[in-house]
């Protein structure tokens, strides 16, 4: 019966039509959207109804219609850190790292439609046989990928990925598990020293939450220059931080900008520190030189399946730009980076700090890469290497007291060394 009215609403009231609406006005699209269900609930199709299952009908029609439908339950679900929409029929969240079917699911591929047009509608934004790929940011921040045929075969294909509202601290990232007291503290060292940090990771291992918690560690008084293809990173807990999003070409194909264009504008911005969300092309060479002329302290992520892998990827990236020889970039990398930390998403879901690497330049003017920490998943601890050569050069400097060093040294059993 709702597929039957939601039709003899279709036939008033499109579906554009209806998300024009939620635009301009919500509390004027549903009352036109309830007046015209109404009316379509009076017709003999719908006259063995009584009153009050009428009633009912008419609001779960106009809920689905002028909310998000199956989706709505789980958006209001704050352990569900992903929702995927694989056509009409199969509906999976993700929670604490597994991934589980819906028990709900949509009645219909237009109801689907109507629902995409509804989240991308208020963003501006839209998708079509044109344009059938489209990616965007709801305005709690939450980032939205649609994909629909002829891209997509099997039918509409959402994809949305939740941002907690609170960003995680490193205290309740330890709280989790995803790292330990001593690989928190060396953390907080490397941004208390302006070390350039780079994240790596794979796909939802915990990348942007790990960035979140570092820029908790960022002190008051620094100016921060956040560059993004979809804004993800909130780093709502400090005074002084601009916010930079990539921008798609439109229908036109015109109007471009990218993450590279941002990363050299940023740096006419003022920055005391740059961080690039996702470093995944031809930016890596301006953020590298950036990382190389006085911008220290910068941080990103990028997708890497280990420490030894970044530079590779790098060095790739970096090409894109420009083809440069190999043995220049990589002795930019080496002198850019100076902490690759690892986070991957284990067999159980959990995400953990897996490895924290210093780089440096080998004696090859190539990209050296020393292990201080790795996770032994055998044993389940984390073992200690070393620790790294500019911890010394920054006691007594940026907050960093020699007594916090010594206690570091002690706890991670590197004292002696």
């Amino acid at each position: 019966m709702p597929a039957a009215l939601r039709k003899a609403l279709f036939n008033q009231l499109s579906s554009d039509r209806i998300a024009e609406l939620l635009i301009e006005n919500t509390a004027r699209a549903r009352l036109e959207v309830l007046s015209v269900l109404t009316i379509a609930a009076e017709s003999e199709e719908f006259a063995f109804l009584s009153e009050e299952k009428r009633r009912l009908l008419i609001d779960d029609v106009a809920n689905s219609v002028l909310g998000l439908g199956p989706l709505e339950q789980l958006l209001a679900r704050g352990e569900v850190t992903e929702i995927m929409v694989n056509g009409h029929r199969n509906l999976f969240y993700e929670q604490d790292g597994r991934i589980y079917p819906s028990e709900v699911c949509f009645s219909d591929e237009q109801q689907l439609r109507m629902v995409i047009d509804r989240i991308l509608g208020p963003l501006g934004r839209r998708v079509d046989e044109q344009s059938p790929l489209v990616s965007a940011r709801l305005p709690e921040g939450h980032r939205v990928n649609v994909v629909i045929p002829p891209l997509s075969l099997d039918g509409p294909i959402l994809t949305i990925r939740k941002f907690r509202e609170e960003m995680y601290s490193l205290e309740e990232l330890i709280e989790l598990n995803s790292l330990d007291a001593a690989g928190a503290q060396l953390l907080r060292f490397a941004v208390l020293a302006r070390k350039n940090i780079a994240v790596s990771g794979g796909t939802g291992s915990g990348k942007t939450t790990l960035l979140n918690a570092l820029s908790l560690e960022i002190a008051p008084d620094e100016r921060i220059i956040t560059i993004e293809d979809a804004a993800e990173l909130r780093f709502d807990k400090h005074p002084h931080v601009v916010h930079l999003e990539s921008r798609a070409q439109n229908a036109e194909g015109v109007g471009e900008v990218s993450i590279r264009d941002l990363v050299i504008n940023a740096l006419r911005m003022r920055p005391d520190r740059i961080i690039v969300g996702e470093c995944r092309g031809s930016e890596a060479l301006d953020m590298l030189q950036a990382m190389n002329t006085g911008h220290d302290g910068s941080l990103t992520t990028l997708h890497a399946n280990s420490p030894g892998e970044v530079a590779t990827r790098l060095t790739m990236m970096a090409r894109y730009a420009m083809d440069l020889p190999l043995g220049v970039i990589e002795e930019q990398i080496a002198s850019a980076l100076d902490l690759i930390v690892q986070i991957d998403r284990l067999s159980s879901g959990a995400r953990r700090v897996t490895s924290m690497c210093e780089v440096g330049a080998s004696d090859s003017k190539g990209v050296q890469i020393s292990c201080l920490m790795s996770w032994d998943h055998r044993v389940e601890q984390y073992l200690w290497h070393g620790a790294p050569t500019w911890l010394s050069e920054s006691q007594g400097a940026a907050g960093i007291s020699s007594k916090e060093v010594a206690q570091w040294l002690e706890l991670v059993g590197l004292l002696s060394q």
